[in-house]
């Protein structure tokens, strides 16, 4: 194996590792009830599977930011996102900054339901799974 091949792999896997941890994570804060935090996680589920992307088309670092959409562009993906996945993104990307500063984290709070959350949890499983579809084409 190419040196340069596998260098592109450990990093691509480096953060599919991490999503797989955070899953687990996410998890774990649902049955806590532990529901912002659960939302932040698949939020960070999110974006790793795309810096894992970025990692495999570019063959580099993914940039430092937290715009999921423009992750999807760079990992040229973009295009590929269904409009359920657009929604999904647009969804999980308030629990990353919104859900941080006071003005907007309680009303985020009250919204997130048990089953307000097991529907977030499914769809970020859904989606990290279609990201490592992707990654073995």
């Amino acid at each position: 194996m190419d040196l340069g091949v596998a260098i592109m792999i450990e990093k691509v896997q480096y953060w599919l590792d991490l999503c797989d941890d955070n899953l687990i994570t996410a998890k774990w804060l649902l049955e806590g009830k532990r529901y912002l935090d659960m939302a932040f996680f698949c939020n960070q589920i999110s974006e790793k599977s795309l810096k894992a992307v970025v990692a495999c088309v570019t063959n580099e670092t993914p940039p430092k930011t937290h715009d999921l959409h423009k992750l999807a562009k760079l990992g040229n993906i973009g295009e590929r996102l269904n409009d359920e996945q657009r929604l999904f993104l647009d969804d999980i990307s308030k629990y990353q900054i919104e859900a941080r500063y006071p003005e907007t984290k309680e009303r985020i709070a009250k919204a997130l339901t048990d089953e307000k959350c097991k529907q977030i949890l499914e769809e970020t499983e859904g989606f990290l799974r279609w990201i490592k579809k992707l990654l073995k084409e």
